[in-house]
C-alpha cells in the first residue's frame, strides 16, 4: 500500500500541478471544454493510462465539464501515486 503524504508535502507536489486543488482527501481540478463530445473524449484519453498504473480518477461529467478528482481509496489518503496520474490527466487536458 502507498505511503500517505503529510500536509507540507501535498502542498509542495500542488504547487508544480496547475489548477489541481485539494478538498478534503483529494485533489481535483475541473476541465472545461468546446461541447460534450469533446469532454466525452477527453475522458475516453484517461482509460489507458489510468489502466496501466493501476489508479483510478473519481468523475463528474456535466455537458462540457469533467471534474476529475484523485485520491487513494486503499490508503485513505493522497499519495505520490495521485500526483503521478494527476500530472498524466493534465497532459491529456
Amino acid at each position: 500500500m502507498a505511503q500517505l503524504l503529510s500536509d507540507a508535502q501535498i502542498q509542495e507536489n500542488l504547487q508544480q500541478l496547475s489548477g489541481w486543488t485539494q478538498t478534503g482527501n483529494k485533489i481535483q481540478q475541473t476541465f472545461k471544454f468546446k461541447d460534450f463530445v469533446t469532454a466525452i473524449d477527453f475522458v475516453n484519453r484517461l482509460v489507458e493510462p489510468a489502466e496501466a498504473a493501476g489508479h483510478h480518477p473519481d468523475l463528474e461529467i456535466s455537458y462540457n465539464k469533467v471534474i476529475v478528482s484523485m485520491t487513494s481509496h486503499d490508503a485513505g489518503g493522497l499519495t505520490e501515486r495521485d500526483f503521478e496520474m494527476a500530472k498524466k490527466i493534465s497532459q491529456l487536458a
